[in-house]
């Protein structure tokens, strides 16, 4: 039976072999294919809301449609399916993990395309129909995609894959956030006032190309090299090991912490998705234009998440996962309050490039360490089921909260709801301490039972 996630020692490596692993084959397709998750997550919730805002779209409904997200929330259901089973011809050709890829790409790309043809003015259900595609492809591409990142690298390198991986999401929510603002505002038609739908359209166009780095990437991929599985006899067998043993394997191993585990995965992100759904609307609302959103998050944004993620990376793999997963804990329900310190300011440039500049720090920080800390809970066997089922708690509460956001603003004001988002991250930090303090004491009662001491920890 494997021992719960410990803190791992620091490192004894040198600065400068650190460093090596980003450069490695598997980090860097990792940085082009964390590109290629990040990508469609914004367009169907952080942008759309800008784009919907700009349309005219109360706050209300805006925080509703935000539920398309919870496609994200309900992955695991169909992650055994992606884990297991094969899609003819794709897997003949491209093997398991690349051909669940290519396929969930290619309904990214057409989601998006609709997007793009529809206007909201001219009623929301066709382009949420879109949006859903392209949020049930996104989560479909990120079951295969987190099995094929933890079966690519030995465990002390998954780590540096998860920083890899986190810069290139980043870069791609940058592009999504920022760039497609920046291409609508491109677009627009000089001197006509308010929403200018083909801007906006044009857009789109261009993030469904966007999404060719990540079909490359996995054309010129090579599939992972998988442990050998035995094969069920019979249909019975089968829905056993593909449904029933992954979670039952997770119980297993982690007995009464599974309850502790899962509960910190659930909230571990609350913060930062609960106050993302109305952050546009907020900038909207302030008087901020496309340019200047697009300016802040694409330059300070971009260079203080690559710092983040880099940061993140490098201090898990020295001073361990639990410490780092703390401080990106405290840091991102902090950077929550700056937003709140925006509102009296009204429209102040400045003030916005330290807020978003701060909230891009913590979050890659944040995300670096937790991602790697899910990837240690999973056992390779079932990597794409037990990891969809952690990706998809992490998102499942927040996302849901995340849909009153909208109304609460509208009742309470944006100091209040910023104020409030951080307030949900305190739970976080009581949570992270007690999951940290249960991984020490099953280190302990693990190195004393190999001495032949077992039962000296009560």
């Amino acid at each position: 039976m494997s021992a719960p996630p410990a803190d791992e020692a620091p490192s004894s490596l040198p600065w400068r072999d650190s460093l090596k692993v980003y450069l490695e084959p598997a980090s860097l397709r990792m940085l082009a294919l964390g590109f290629s998750a990040g990508l469609p997550l914004l367009l169907v919730l952080g942008t759309l809301s800008f784009r919907l805002r700009e349309a005219g779209i109360d706050r209300t409904t805006i925080g509703f449609l935000s539920w398309v997200g919870l496609a994200y929330g309900f992955k695991w259901v169909w992650a055994p399916l992606v884990d297991r089973m094969p899609v003819p011809p794709l897997t003949t050709w491209l093997g398991r993990r690349r051909g669940w890829l290519l396929l969930a790409q290619a309904a990214v790309i057409v989601g998006l395309v609709g997007m793009a043809s529809n206007d909201p003015r001219n009623g929301l259900p066709p382009l949420v129909w879109c949006a859903l595609l392209v949020a049930f492809g996104s989560a479909t591409q990120d079951i295969a995609l987190d099995a094929f990142r933890i079966e690519s690298a030995i465990t002390r390198k998954q780590a540096a894959l998860a920083a890899s991986y986190q810069t290139g999401y980043r870069l791609a929510m940058i592009w999504a956030g920022a760039g497609v603002l920046w291409v609508a505002a491109w677009a627009e038609v000089a001197g006509v006032a308010g929403y200018q739908d083909a801007a906006w359209k044009t857009a789109y166009l261009v993030m469904a190309a966007s999404m060719a780095v990540g079909v490359v990437t996995v054309l010129l991929s090579p599939e992972p090299v998988r442990l050998a599985q035995s094969q069920p006899k019979n249909a019975a067998e089968w829905l056993q090991s593909v449904l029933v043993e992954p979670f039952a394997d997770f119980i297993r191993r982690y007995r009464w912490q599974a309850a502790l585990i899962l509960s910190l995965i659930a909230v571990y992100r609350i913060s930062d998705v609960v106050m993302g759904i109305m952050a546009n609307a907020f900038y909207v609302d302030l008087g901020f234009t496309k340019d200047e959103v697009a300016t802040v998050s694409k330059i300070y944004g971009v260079v203080m998440t690559l710092a983040g993620a880099f940061v993140g990376g490098m201090l898990s793999m020295r001073l361990g996962v639990m410490r780092v997963l703390m401080l990106g804990a405290v840091l991102s329900a902090a950077t929550n309050l700056l937003y709140a310190g925006l509102v009296p300011r009204g429209h102040d440039l400045p003030a916005l490039i330290l807020v978003v500049s701060a909230d891009n720090l913590a979050g890659g920080i944040a995300s670096a360490a937790f991602i790697a800390y899910l990837s240690s809970l999973t056992n390779v066997s079932y990597s794409a089921t037990q990891y969809a089922l952690f990706s998809s708690l992490m998102l499942l509460l927040p996302k849901f909260v995340a849909g009153f956001s909208g109304a609460f603003v509208d009742a309470y004001g944006y100091s209040a709801f910023f104020t409030g988002t951080a307030i949900l991250g305190v739970p976080v930090l009581v949570l992270v301490a007690l999951a940290s303090r249960a991984s020490q004491r099953e280190k302990a009662r693990a190195e004393l039972a190999a001495l032949g001491q077992p039962g000296a920890l009560p």
